[in-house]
């Protein structure tokens, strides 16, 4: 699986630490690369620029809150980029709504719960039918 990455200097080393932990994924790391202070935008327009181009298949991004980096990736058409914060609600956000970019709130979670998180994300298959008709609705 080939997943893209982004963070910006807050969500720095939990990147790093999922690169890590999840040997088996081919990552495209598009920064950033230190924590000294830089702009969200930056990474999020990356990620979602490689997954729109299909040189990665989904995408991960991870500032303190989440909030400016889901803001941002879904801006773009196809995009679905959801920011959860459990297991829960990343199973709701594959299931039903196609998550194709997890956000991560880096500031407000413990490393183990996200790693939690990645597996569930990425071992939950889209449900499509009715589902795929709201996707359908908002990218026109």
């Amino acid at each position: 699986m080939k997943i893209s990455i982004g963070s910006d200097h807050r969500g720095f080393d939990l990147k790093n630490k999922i690169i890590k932990n999840f040997r088996n994924i081919k990552w495209f790391d598009f920064g950033t690369n230190s924590k000294e202070r830089t702009d969200y935008p930056i990474y999020a327009k990356k990620v979602c620029k490689s997954i729109l181009s299909q040189e990665s298949e989904k995408g991960i991004l991870i500032c303190g809150s989440g909030i400016g980096m889901a803001i941002t990736a879904n801006r773009f058409s196809n995009i679905y980029a959801a920011l959860c914060w459990n297991e829960e609600v990343v199973k709701v956000a594959r299931q039903d709504d196609k998550a194709n970019i997890l956000v991560i709130p880096s500031d407000f979670l413990q490393d183990k719960e996200v790693y939690q998180m990645i597996n569930v994300w990425l071992h939950t298959e889209f449900k499509g039918g009715h589902y795929q008709k709201r996707l359908e609705m908002i990218d026109k």
